[in-house]
């Protein structure tokens, strides 16, 4: 027992304490210098970079500002090791270490400048010519994210001493294989760079094609998020989408109002040419109604009324305004039939653009 506790002792006198001391306040140094530089030094930085009008390099800075942090950290931690005593030219495996948290915080950095609502994509937008809205933002960003990640990944691979060659040549000897195994992946990817490029909706609009109908919410590597008017998302992959039809009905200038009105045959010729005059007139000054567009006329003989045919355009193509304006016009319109005597024997049908067409349809099958 005499002989562990004189061992115990002696290692505590030999253990050199005053390295050990100076390690420790190197690395405090550096953590007050890290402080100091992230709350008034960085911020000095920012605002003469911000004073240069150059946004692409405001924002490289705020990139890197988190980074930057650890940066001091992963220094600190170094020099103190050094100061301790340990050499680090013979330490090679805390070399290697030390270089690929060097490479990850830059890779972090660089993956945080390209960002969707970063500078360097407002820029590209700008140069693009792209609205706010447009996906292509966010999927050239995901783009370079993704090789952000995969080039930092092979940079820590060749630091560690992993032969970064011979490993893609191994990826390469694979990729047969892989791209096999990911053949609906890899169609889904160039799908969704079909539906970018050739831009047929955007966030926000009301698509409809044979399998969906809703809100496009987002565009990914391999899907499409649409939310359905039942409050559901569908995830409609980009293969599939890219290969059916799509009716983009935001993209109307303005909306149709199509239906018949089927009124008693005991009306003379005299009331219902003036009840067809009076609805055209009433339709025509209507502010909400695109003036060129209306149609009302005398249609046909029914079995037992009289089809009086009502056609026009809203400018506005908002669902719920569509519907205000539809329901002004017909108040009007059954003011107008009462007041002429006139009675309506049968429901107004009421068909707007994608009902009309789906009814042409069924006429044209049977």
């Amino acid at each position: 027992m005499n002989t562990i506790w004189k061992n115990i002792t002696d290692y505590l006198i030999e253990f050199p304490w005053m390295n050990l001391l100076t390690a420790i306040g190197i690395f405090l140094i550096f953590l007050v210098f890290r402080k100091l530089f992230t709350k008034y030094l960085f911020k000095v930085i920012l605002a003469t970079a911000k004073k240069t009008n150059v946004p692409l390099l405001t924002q490289l800075l705020l990139s890197f500002e988190r980074p930057l942090r650890v940066f001091f950290i992963v220094i600190g931690t170094y020099v103190a090791l050094k100061s301790w005593g340990i050499d680090m030219k013979e330490q090679l495996l805390l070399n290697r270490i030390y270089g690929s948290v060097l490479i990850v915080l830059g890779g972090w950095g660089l993956y945080n400048y390209v960002s969707t609502h970063g500078t360097f994509m407002a820029f590209a937008k700008q140069k693009l010519h792209l609205r706010d809205d447009h996906m292509l933002i966010p999927f050239i960003s995901n783009i370079l994210r993704f090789v952000v990640i995969a080039l930092t990944i092979v940079a820590c691979l060749s630091a560690m001493g992993v032969n970064v060659n011979g490993f893609i040549a191994g990826l390469g000897l694979g990729g047969l294989a892989f791209a096999l195994a990911a053949q609906e992946t890899v169609a889904n990817l160039f799908g969704g760079v079909v539906i970018i490029m050739e831009k047929p909706f955007k966030k926000g609009d009301w698509i409809s094609t044979p399998s969906v109908e809703g809100v496009v919410e987002d565009i990914t590597f391999r899907s499409t998020k649409i939310r359905t008017f039942a409050d559901a998302v569908v995830i409609v992959p980009n293969k599939t989408l890219s290969n059916e039809a799509i009716t983009n009905w935001s993209e109307m200038n303005m909306r149709r109002v199509n239906y018949s009105i089927g009124v008693g045959q005991e009306a003379t010729r005299f009331e219902l040419q003036r009840a067809v005059e009076q609805i055209r007139e009433l339709i025509l000054n209507h502010p909400g109604v695109v003036q060129d567009t209306v149609m009302v006329y005398f249609d046909e003989f029914g079995e037992s009324s009289y089809n009086i045919f009502v056609y026009y355009f809203t400018k506005t193509v908002a669902w719920s305004e569509w519907h205000e304006i539809k329901q002004e016009i017909n108040y009007d319109i059954l003011d107008i039939l009462r007041d002429e005597g006139i009675s309506v024997l049968k429901p107004i049908v009421v068909l707007d653009q994608q009902d009309d067409e789906q009814f042409q349809k069924a006429g044209e099958s049977s």
